[in-house]
């Protein structure tokens, strides 16, 4: 871990972006949350998770579980916030280093969805035993999942705008990828059985694979050529 004065109220300085300078706080909001949209409407463990509960456990404990795989992401985020500002401004190998994982990690995750979309959701990790605290098991299938880590690094710091409070920035984007995952959870839990038969569809989820895999090698190729 980094000494905590490095960590309180670390921010990225000018010169440490890893997005294109051209791009305004509307510019930067606006695409986030189209990519964040992208992302949480594909499906996934979180999504087989949430129908699996609400049609097996019913919709007040798939509401539980709704809420912890958010409180799950928002512990990343504060895990994000607190450690990536202090790592990039002390040390360039680190940003660069960072930096290239970050996009070969996007290209990876890319390349397997558009070259090998699943056929159906993996529920079999997602299911689980019947009862118990389905808050603490939505948000421990996150905090437990280091993908979500990587991802959040990988990803997040190509929409703050230079300058700016990486901490602040940080927790707003999560904030927003955490109200975009509630209204779908919601969305999800109101209308269990046409959209569990629709999402399970093989077509639906090869085009949302498909779909996502390019928007990531996109950001991919973005992050690797992007300058300090």
């Amino acid at each position: 871990g980094f000494p905590n004065c490095l960590l309180i109220g670390a921010n990225v300085p000018p010169n440490l972006s890893l997005k294109p300078e051209s791009m305004s706080i509307t510019d930067n909001l606006l695409a986030f949350t189209f990519a964040a949209t992208l992302l949480t409407l594909t499906p996934g463990l979180d999504t087989a998770l949430v129908l699996r509960t609400a049609t097996v456990e019913g919709k007040r404990q798939a509401l539980h579980a709704t809420l912890g795989i958010n409180a799950g992401c928002l512990v990343w985020g504060a895990a994000v916030a607190f450690g990536l500002g202090a790592l990039i401004a002390v040390s360039e190998v680190a940003f660069n280093l960072l930096k290239y994982c970050g996009a070969a990690y996007l290209a990876w995750l890319g390349l397997n969805m558009l070259l090998r979309p699943r056929r159906s959701l993996a529920s079999g990790a997602a299911a689980g035993r019947p009862g118990g605290n389905w808050f603490l098991k939505g948000m421990l299938g996150n905090v437990l999942n280091p993908k979500v880590g990587i991802f959040y690094v990988s990803f997040l710091p190509q929409f703050i705008p230079q300058g700016h409070s990486l901490i602040a920035w940080t927790f707003g984007l999560v904030s927003i990828h955490v109200v975009l995952g509630l209204m779908w959870s919601l969305a999800l839990i109101g209308a269990t059985r046409p959209l569990s038969g629709f999402l399970r569809r093989e077509k639906v989820i090869q085009w949302m694979d498909r779909t996502t895999g390019l928007i990531f090698v996109l950001f991919a190729a973005r992050l690797a050529f992007s300058k300090r």
